[in-house]
């Protein structure tokens, strides 16, 4: 075990840092109504700042990097990117 703390589906995670993020983000994960709440993004945020609440994925867009990782590892392709305005 690497130490590295595992979010379970439900759970909401605090990000590893106390700093935003979002100042250099290009592009931004965009949550679509085919999600299903399962988890599968939390788990593998590096940042710690995706949540599941109301069988729904959340991204706290203050501590979100935009590395897109949750889009790449969902299930349901339910996570599109967004150019950042």
């Amino acid at each position: 075990m690497t130490g590295r703390k595992v979010a379970k589906a439900g759970v909401t995670s605090k990000p590893t840092t106390g700093l935003k993020k979002s100042g250099w983000r290009t592009f931004r994960p965009v949550i679509t109504e085919e999600c299903r709440g399962c988890g599968i993004c939390v788990m593998h945020c590096p940042e710690g700042c995706m949540k599941t609440e109301n069988k729904m994925a959340k991204v706290d867009y203050d501590y979100c990097k935009g590395c897109l990782i949750c889009a790449n590892v969902c299930a349901f392709k339910a996570i599109k990117s967004e150019m950042e305005k």
